[in-house]
């Protein structure tokens, strides 16, 4: 019988929570490991099953930790769940590196195997490689204590940009043009002026919607120096360190080590890759940045560029200007609690799903729960903590909670985003969509045998996919008109929403080329760790966009993708090549027959198959870029 987690309901034991859970799990890896070297003699199945107790443990002690550190509201919880992190990192990379471990493994005879059994050994003897595990002594230490330190600094990342917050204060003539509810949250204090902070619930109604491009730039400048200075020196150790391991373990890149067991294969691929969305996008892009420059001239006659600061502003008076489509009259439509009424039936009847309340206690009291239920039997849990506050992590986000074994862990994830309590953009529709694709990958994939491939289990660089696939229902008038509604019920017009989408199409190839901008920096931080990273990184997001730089920004510093990502951001774009190519395989967005084969095909099997064969079997050919280039406008 399996159980879901249970939280404390008082905010006092959450300490000892958090500390002895993890203290009983990582005492328990220790134990099944000192098992598997010296006890009795076992069948490869035996050791497999031994191997897969202990991960069970080692992921439910990693997964709390990771979470609670990022949103928990004490402080002091969230400093013992990052020292949590901490001790879970070093426990994993201590198994990866056990020479005694990992030569228990090698001995083990395939011959009988089961293919999942069989996945398994092969994916384990080719982790105590990368782990160090056939090296000599020292080399194995030196390769603990480089991931020890990644780890460290990789917390210190995070910390510092959740932590960074800052508020710009503006007189409120400054902010004209800015919904009406924005003002109603946003009180004049005791100084005649409003705090705008550089929360993403802020940042994008003052990027949207403010007319006065000096306030503009000024919300811009300070979204784009959070967690600078402080994160300077920790990301110029950082690539170093992992440049240092890279090293150590005789690959040529961190890249290259991280692309192992990816789709890619090898920093090489990236890079061709990168190429090539490059000459994908880059005419169609030019031309629409000629359109915004000539938008905001009509504005500032003598405007030079169009800059980051002004591109969702400027998108947003050609949409209305071009295709009638008013973002304020869209949002109007988009009340939260009607769009995560109207998330969850959709995706309830796409998935064959039900959401259940539970009124459990959880981390804070904005956390809504549920229990997912098909046929009345549980197939797992999850948690949406959607809304920001001090202390929290201030981007979007699933994580893992529970790696679901089937008949012993019931799945359970969580959905951490920073949406505003009233209406919301379409944007933030489309991103919540989107963040709840990871989460319902992670329930439906999450009843496995082998821990390995529970949840979201496949290569990292295939992960986006399912969920930027389910982007395309938020722009699907039939799935919109059945929750987004005005005050007086009416719901949004198929007209709209066809204007909508034609609208959505121009300024799409200078959001691939922004997105270009990430993955190269990301990708050449790692590749050159060059000694002036603001300079490096203006450097790639300039050849990559023709948005005009601000000049002394160090968005690198709250770059949060640099650490659980590192040089892969690439992902997304090579993701969205799949996830339009999906798309084809559904006869209607809510055909219950294409759905299910969805289902069965690429989220259940979590990662129990390469992600190639797993889209493979939905299509029924290995998949193509010809969705992508048609998405993109470029033939």
């Amino acid at each position: 019988m399996t159980e879901n987690i249970v939280f404390p309901a008082a905010s006092g034991d959450w300490l000892a929570f958090v500390t002895t859970r993890r203290q009983e799990r990582l005492t328990q890896v220790e134990a099944l490991a000192d098992s598997l070297k010296y006890g009795a003699e076992r069948s490869t199945s035996e050791t497999l099953e031994m191997w897969n107790d202990l991960q069970i443990a080692l992921r439910q002690a990693r997964s709390e930790a990771d979470l609670l550190c990022e949103v928990h509201p004490d402080a002091e919880v969230r400093a013992a769940a990052e020292e949590g992190v901490t001790d879970v990192h070093a426990a994993e990379s201590a198994l990866m590196a056990d020479a005694e471990l990992a030569a228990v493994f090698t001995a083990t005879d395939p011959d009988g195997l089961g293919a999942d059994a069989a996945r398994v050994r092969e994916h384990l003897l080719r982790d105590f490689r990368r782990g160090g595990a056939d090296r000599d002594e020292a080399t194995r230490e030196k390769a603990q204590e480089l991931a020890a330190r990644d780890s460290e600094l990789s917390l210190a990342f995070a910390r510092n940009i959740r932590d960074g917050r800052r508020e710009v204060r503006f007189a409120p003539e400054a902010l004209d043009g800015l919904p009406e509810d924005f003002f109603a949250q946003h009180p004049v204090g005791g100084d005649g002026r409003i705090a705008v902070s550089t929360d993403n619930v802020d940042v994008m109604a003052v990027l949207n919607y403010a007319r006065d491009r000096e306030t503009r730039l000024a919300v811009r400048r300070a979204r784009a120096d959070l967690a600078w200075p402080a994160n300077d020196a920790v990301l110029a150790e950082l690539l170093d360190v992992r440049q240092q391991r890279a090293d150590l373990l005789g690959y040529a890149s961190w890249a290259d080590y991280e692309t192992e067991t990816r789709m890619a294969g090898s920093a090489a691929r990236v890079a061709s890759f990168l190429d090539e969305v490059d000459a994908a996008s880059k005419t169609a892009a030019d031309a629409e940045y000629e359109l915004l420059l000539a938008r905001l001239r009509q504005d500032i006659p003598d405007a030079e560029a169009v800059t980051a600061a002004d591109r969702s502003y400027l998108l947003n008076r050609l949409h209305e200007e071009r295709y009638a489509v008013d973002a304020l009259q869209v949002r109007r439509h988009l009340s939260f609690e009607r769009v995560l009424g109207g998330l969850l039936s959709t995706t309830g009847r796409l998935f064959d799903i039900e959401y259940a309340p539970t009124t459990d206690p959880a981390w804070h009291e904005d956390v809504r729960s549920y229990d997912v239920v098909r046929a009345g039997e549980r197939l797992g849990r999850i948690h949406l903590d959607l809304h920001p506050r001090e202390g929290k992590y201030n981007h979007a986000a699933c994580f893992p909670l529970a790696p679901g074994v089937r008949g012993r862990v019931l799945p359970e994830a969580a959905l951490v985003c920073n949406f505003p309590r009233g209406l919301m953009e379409h944007r933030e529709v489309q991103t919540f969509f989107h963040e709840f694709g990871h989460l319902v990958h992670e329930i439906l994939g999450g009843d496995q045998e082998w821990v390995e491939f529970s949840g979201v289990a496949t290569e990292w660089d295939f992960v986006e996919a399912p969920s930027q696939m389910l982007e395309e229902w938020v722009w699907d008038a039939e799935v919109l008109a059945s929750f987004a509604l005005d005050d007086a019920g009416v719901p949004i017009s198929a007209d709209l929403v066809a204007r909508m989408r034609e609208a959505d199409a121009f300024g799409r190839a200078l959001l691939v080329r922004t997105q270009l901008g990430h993955a190269l920096v990301s990708y050449h931080l790692h590749m050159d760790r060059p000694a002036d990273l603001a300079a490096a990184t203006d450097h790639w997001y300039e050849v990559s966009a023709p948005f005009g730089r601000l000049g002394g920004e160090h968005s690198y510093a709250a770059f949060g993708h640099l650490t659980e990502y590192g040089s892969c951001y690439y992902t997304y774009q090579w993701s969205l090549v799949i996830a339009r190519d999906l798309l084809t395989g559904f006869a209607g967005l809510m055909d219950p027959a294409s759905a299910t084969r969805y289902r069965q095909e690429i989220l259940e099997p979590g990662g129990r198959r390469d992600a190639a064969d797993l889209v493979e079997s939905f299509l029924g050919r290995p998949f193509t870029v010809d969705a992508y280039r048609e998405f993109l406008g470029s033939h």
